[in-house]
């Protein structure tokens, strides 16, 4: 396996490390000691340090939030033979619900949305109920190009973190800047020629790319099988999910709920969680409530 590099100085520790498909180790971070199994899955090129405020708040509403590193990213094990496929991130979400013995919430970001989805309608996972943040079968191929070269630029890596806040900044205009830098530490790691280079795997970016033309199909067939209450939660400015998608989603499941967040691009729970968590504590209280609701 190629270097990883260093996990830099402030870079929060797992609670947990679950063995997942093919001895692959995933990183998990656990919010609340009881109440319904909620589990937080990310986009790509995202941590499980994404949903830590709405973790917090699941935790504080009385669910039990498990927020995971997808196989190659974060702190989870880079997969030993560059196996990032669909196929490979359901057998790790199978691995994960087995782990805790419960039916649970899934919770699912772009890809993190997408393994959701597949593994529920194609019967791999049981679920109480299912929330799609910003990812449906029919996404947009501009604003997935947008994320793909986001993640494949410097290849080399970066001199400083003020270069990876620039990046970063560059691609979430409608973000502030981060004043501090020590919050990266998260995002990055040090390579040995004293480059800082993204935390995910290099082969994830070099995975043959599934075409939005095969996606489509799979998925929709897959959202044609859900019975089980669904939330769709759509950032207001994203170029990924488009209004369009939505209400093809939407049409195809007609029982499920619709959340518009107005002022959130795709990253939905980061621009605002405040509204997202909103959304979903709202719908999971009238599906499947928390521990003393």
């Amino acid at each position: 396996m190629a270097s990883r590099g260093e996990r830099l100085e402030g870079t929060p520790e797992p609670d947990l490390m679950i063995e997942a498909a093919g001895g692959v180790r995933v990183a998990a971070d656990v919010f609340g000691h009881g109440g319904p199994l909620v589990l937080l899955q990310h986009g790509g090129g995202q941590t499980r340090h994404a949903w830590k405020g709405a973790g917090q708040q699941l935790a504080s509403a009385g669910y039990r939030a498990v927020s995971i590193d997808a196989r190659g990213h974060g702190d989870s094990d880079w997969a030993p033979d560059g196996d990032y496929t669909t196929e490979a991130l359901v057998a790790d979400l199978v691995a994960v619900v087995d782990h805790f013995g419960e039916i649970p919430v899934l919770v699912g970001a772009s890809m993190g949305g997408g393994t959701s989805l597949t593994a529920v309608g194609e019967g791999e996972v049981e679920a109480a109920a299912l929330v799609l943040v910003d990812t449906a079968p029919r996404i947009e191929a501009g604003g997935v190009r947008k994320i793909r070269d986001f993640m494949s630029q410097a290849p080399d890596g970066f001199a400083t973190l003020e270069e990876v806040a620039d990046a970063i900044a560059n691609y979430q205009p409608h973000r502030d800047r981060p004043r501090k830098l020590d919050g990266l530490a998260k995002n990055v790691r040090l390579w040995p020629d004293g480059r800082y280079r993204w935390h995910w795997d290099p082969a994830f970016m070099q995975r043959p790319k599934a075409a939005l033309a095969d996606r489509i199909p799979r998925q929709e067939a897959a959202a044609a099988n859900l019975t089980l209450p669904t939330l769709l939660v759509r950032g207001g400015l994203s170029d990924v999910l488009s209004e369009e998608g939505a209400r093809s989603f939407l049409d195809q499941v007609p029982h499920a709920v619709y959340a518009n967040v107005s002022d959130a691009a795709h990253m939905v729970a980061g621009d605002r969680n405040d509204i997202f968590i909103n959304s979903v504590l709202e719908f999971l209280q009238a599906n499947h409530p928390g521990k003393g609701a």
